[in-house]
């Protein structure tokens, strides 16, 4: 094969390879084609030392260590160089590869044919390609502009592996962001916080105050208030908005895939770990991470939290590379973070780190006002999720509403108007629109709101006058199972499953409030 077909083999084959993972072994193995080598090895520059890319002919390793100019001259001289280096065959300078060709099991020869070619790109030096034979005349044949070629072709190679891999990169994290972003959608729970309360217009006047700083955010309150809610809205009113804002639960992650998670893994860190992952600060960079439920979070990765904080930096498992990025933490947690550091369950620096500005979101007993504004909103939603028409919400519901202590908060409401709605749709057949009643919530709330005197929170007494509790909700259960019947046309199978009770259930709480008798059954 003459030298012009060799360079279109090396050719031909680079351009084949060029989407593979191993495009730098590859490339050596195309390179023995044209240079009669015992081993090869590329390496970049980084500084004053070449790292290795890819080896071939050396033992295993080789690939570990990092050669040092000062250390090895004969490296040093092929970097000082603007062209091909051949050494001859008595050179006085030590081979850095003495010793470690697999070709030379018991480590006895010395090699004795040793080229070298700096790698430039753009006139910057980039790397560098060594070959070494243990035979002393193997590189004599090769002319020095053959092996200037070749060297071009091997450092745009370089330049081309590097361009490829850069946007492998991107694409991945591109992909996982999309990904990510595409899951918070699902996550979202609306887009702004609504309510027309005194607490939640406070509310609204701190998050855009911590929003105009770059502060770690720390959101505080009871499950299902819409803490999640207020990170959006932190992200959304702060430089940060046109980047992306990634959400991660910490309490649904155990241990190990919450490091992982948050930091990434490279292939083989763990079992199950088949490829590299970018982690969500390395998604985040630029934009904004907000934590749910940081408390859950254990004490080890607490502390590398704490290193993201304070320096920026991020390593992932199985890796001893530092990666920087730049992310603004938003965390929020249901627990008291002070209480979890005394008893040694939370880090006390992390904890300060995170207390810097923090926002406690109210629950919906304090603000009960807020709640016909809510329900309306989700009777909304509900209404285009079934494909309904309008839909009401009659004002004895809404009493009903408010006189629910709401212990999961925001959440239960939605999920309870969801239900009410539902239900609703079954009788209004031939109806302009549908009305949300009591009965439709009975199911949900009577036997909360009267199972303990905590749960009655807006029934006033008349002046002077002491109310029984047991007749109240005697009279209320009454008031409930009458408009059931009502809104039945009297028929009690139909008044139960409107209750969402048990029919022989119904019969029995009615013969005990004196609306029907036991020979009626």
């Amino acid at each position: 094969m003459d030298k012009l077909e060799t360079l279109a083999a090396i050719a031909t084959n680079l351009t084949a390879t060029l989407s593979a993972t191993d495009r730098y072994q590859r490339l050596l193995e195309a390179l023995h084609i044209a240079i009669p080598y015992d081993a090869a090895a590329l390496f970049r520059v980084e500084g004053n030392a070449l790292i290795p890319l890819a080896a071939r002919g050396l033992t295993p390793d080789a690939m570990g260590r990092q050669y040092s100019l000062s250390n090895h001259p004969r490296l040093q001289t092929i970097c000082n160089s603007q062209e091909p280096v051949l050494f001859s065959k008595d050179s006085p300078l030590p081979d850095p590869f003495d010793g470690l060709l697999s070709a030379d099991p018991r480590k006895t020869h010395h090699i004795h044919a040793c080229l070298g070619c700096p790698l430039y790109v753009n006139n910057r030096l980039v790397g560098v390609l060594t070959a070494d034979a243990l035979a002393a005349n193997a590189f004599d044949h090769l002319p020095l502009e053959y092996i200037n070629v070749i060297g071009l072709m091997t450092g745009a190679q370089m330049q081309t592996v590097d361009l490829l891999t850069a946007l492998e990169i991107k694409a991945e994290r591109q992909g996982q962001l999309a990904s990510d972003l595409m899951a918070d959608i699902h996550f979202q729970r609306g887009q702004k916080i609504l309510g027309q309360s005194a607490i939640i217009q406070q509310l609204r006047q701190e998050i855009e105050l911590l929003a105009k700083s770059d502060y770690t955010g720390l959101v505080l309150g009871e499950t299902g208030v819409g803490k999640e809610l207020v990170a959006r809205a932190i992200h959304n009113h702060s430089h940060r908005r046109d980047k992306p804002l990634l959400y991660l639960n910490c309490a649904a992650l155990p241990g190990t895939l919450a490091e992982s998670e948050l930091f990434g893994h490279t292939k083989g860190a763990f079992t199950g770990a088949i490829t590299d992952r970018t982690g969500k600060f390395e998604l985040a960079d630029e934009g904004t991470l907000f934590l749910d439920e940081i408390g859950e979070l254990s004490l080890e990765i607490q502390a590398k939290i704490l290193r993201v904080i304070q320096e920026g930096e991020v390593q992932r498992l199985g890796s001893e590379k530092m990666t920087f990025v730049d992310v603004r933490l938003i965390a929020a947690t249901n627990r008291d973070l002070e209480q979890e550091v005394g008893l040694g369950r939370f880090r006390a620096d992390l904890y300060h780190r995170l207390n810097v500005y923090p926002i406690k979101v109210p629950p919906l007993r304090e603000r009960k006002e807020d709640i016909a504004i809510l329900a309306g909103y989700f009777a909304e939603r509900s209404m285009t999720k079934l494909g309904l028409g309008a839909v009401r919400i009659s004002d004895s519901a809404l009493k009903l509403l408010g006189r629910y202590s709401w212990p999961g908060n925001v959440r239960e409401l939605e999920n309870i108007i969801s239900r009410s709605v539902l239900k609703a749709s079954a009788n209004a057949e031939g109806s302009d629109f549908i009305t949300i009643q009591q009965n439709h919530l009975a199911g949900d709330l009577i036997a909360t709101i009267y199972a303990t005197p905590t749960a009655v929170s807006s029934f006033p007494s008349p002046p002077g006058q002491k109310i029984s509790l047991r007749e109240e909700v005697k009279s209320y259960q009454i008031q409930l199972i009458k408009e059931a019947l009502d809104n039945n046309a009297g028929n009690w199978a139909a008044a139960a499953r409107d209750l969402d009770m048990n029919r022989s259930n119904l019969h029995n709480l009615a013969t005990r409030l004196g609306l029907r008798q036991k020979n009626d059954l």
